[in-house]
C-alpha cells in the first residue's frame, strides 16, 4: 500500500474541510443529544456528508495516480482504482 504524498498547499484545505466537517458533526451529536430543531439537525447532517464528499472527491482528484500506482510496474491498478470510486459512491 502506498503513502499518501499530496504536496502541502493540496493537502491542506482538505485537512481543513474535514475538521470542518468534525466539527460540525459534533455539532449534530450535541443537538440530538439536547433534543435539537429536527430540522436543523438534517440540514447539519446534510452539510456533514457534503463536506465530507468534496474532501474525498478532492484526495481523488489530486493524489489518484501517487495512490495508486503499483509499486512493482508503475502502472494504475484499475482494480484498487474501481475500489476507490466505489467506496465514495
Amino acid at each position: 500500500m502506498n503513502a499518501m504524498q499530496l504536496p502541502e498547499d493540496s493537502r491542506q484545505p482538505v485537512i481543513n474541510r474535514l475538521k470542518r466537517a468534525r466539527g460540525q458533526l459534533t455539532g449534530v451529536i450535541s443537538m440530538l443529544e439536547e433534543g435539537g430543531d429536527c430540522e436543523q439537525v438534517l440540514t447539519q447532517l446534510a452539510a456533514v456528508g457534503k463536506a465530507l464528499d468534496k474532501a474525498g472527491f478532492s484526495i481523488v482528484t489530486m493524489g489518484l495516480k501517487e495512490c495508486l500506482i503499483s509499486d512493482s510496474s508503475g502502472e494504475i491498478d484499475t482494480r484498487r482504482l474501481e475500489r476507490v470510486f466505489l467506496s465514495l459512491a
